[in-house]
């Protein structure tokens, strides 16, 4: 049974998309009072993070970001994001007001947030030029992905610092050095954290980040050994989650066996003879507008390598949003919503 992108079973808690909906109206009332910032990494538990004072803005702040030192003078007021994730965590925040226009969506807004970010100007469905983005006169560009920084793209940061325009990157799509190894739920959490320091909404993101770890231990993984395949795109080979990245961590808190852990990469490419020989129990696909699990069903069901597996015969398959499967404010969800399909899909085989 294929099932419609995150859709969610009645066992798991719907208590995060209404947290969002409060903590981004109260943003937008409450003004921009921060906290200390709190860098990128484990964050503080829940406990501690409802606890945090309020203090005035917390700037200039200067933090490491994927290698480079970055100061942020004030809050942004003209932001420019890339990708599902850094829209939708500045949606979360409160700070749909800020975003001046942007780019490379994966897919629609979760309902949580679509009421607040109907009025997004999107300037491209892909990675927009710099052109585009000068065109929006922002102070600052949040990007998903490192490489959205390129000359080919929104331009370097250098480039962007020389004309005086921020920029921050998702610190879990960093590389090299600077890459989580592996990105775990405190990482995450860690990122929120500091993203509310860098845009000026600490008191949200604490809000946020407090319910999401009270959420998370909640759910109640798979206890039966079940493989997978987490199935991110490509044709003539497979690109899956490997073991380091969003795919391993939210497949571990769901309870699912990734038959590809032991590559050491976020996410990685393999041969379709690999697939086969994992015979995995069920596969999980990457649901984006670019690249639909429809798309990815019909590879699997026409391959003459894979439409004899188990999982692909009896359409074994869990579906998630693009968005929910990159380092940020839906993977709690995305855990919680692969453990509902689980349970559906071993129901329906008894």
């Amino acid at each position: 049974m294929t099932r419609l992108p995150f859709s969610r079973g009645p066992r798991a808690s719907r208590a995060w998309p209404a947290l969002i909906a409060a903590t981004a109206l109260t943003a937008l009332l409450g003004g921009c009072a921060t906290t200390s910032p709190i860098p990128a990494g484990p964050a503080p538990d829940a406990a501690t993070a409802s606890a945090t004072p309020t203090a005035t803005p917390a700037y200039p702040l200067t933090i490491e970001n994927c290698g480079r030192t970055t100061t942020i003078t004030k809050a942004p007021s003209r932001i420019v994001s890339i990708k599902s994730s850094a829209t939708e965590l500045l949606l979360a925040l409160g700070l749909g007001d800020r975003i001046v226009g942007t780019a490379f969506l994966d897919g629609p807004l979760p309902q949580a947030l679509s009421s607040i970010g109907t009025n997004l100007k999107v300037v491209s469905d892909f990675l927009p030029s710099q052109e585009a983005v000068l065109a929006l006169n922002p102070d600052f560009v949040f990007g998903g992905w490192e490489s959205n920084f390129a000359a080919d793209g929104v331009g370097t940061r250098d480039t962007l610092a020389a004309v005086g325009i921020g920029s921050y990157v998702a610190p879990s799509a960093c590389k090299g050095a600077a890459q989580p190894n592996p990105l775990t739920f405190d990482t995450v959490f860690g990122e929120i954290t500091q993203a509310g320091a860098v845009f000026g909404a600490p008191e949200a993101a604490a809000r946020l980040v407090a319910t999401q770890r009270k959420e998370l231990t909640t759910l109640s993984p798979a206890t039966t050994k079940t493989s997978a395949v987490w199935y991110s795109s490509g044709v003539d080979s497979p690109y899956v989650g490997a073991g380091i990245g969003a795919p391993q961590m939210i497949m571990d808190a769901a309870g699912l066996t990734n038959v590809f852990a032991s590559v050491k990469d976020t996410w990685t490419s393999v041969g379709w003879e690999s697939v086969v020989a994992a015979n995995p129990s069920v596969i999980v696909l990457v649901d984006a507008t670019w690249n639909t699990a429809e798309s990815k069903i019909k590879t699997l069901e026409a391959n003459p390598a894979t439409k004899n597996l188990s999982a692909v015969k009896n359409k074994r398959y869990i579906t998630l949003p693009f968005a929910s499967t990159e380092a940020g404010i839906r993977n709690v969800e995305a855990a919680a919503t692969t453990i509902d399909q689980l349970a559906d899909l071993n129901s329906l085989s008894k």
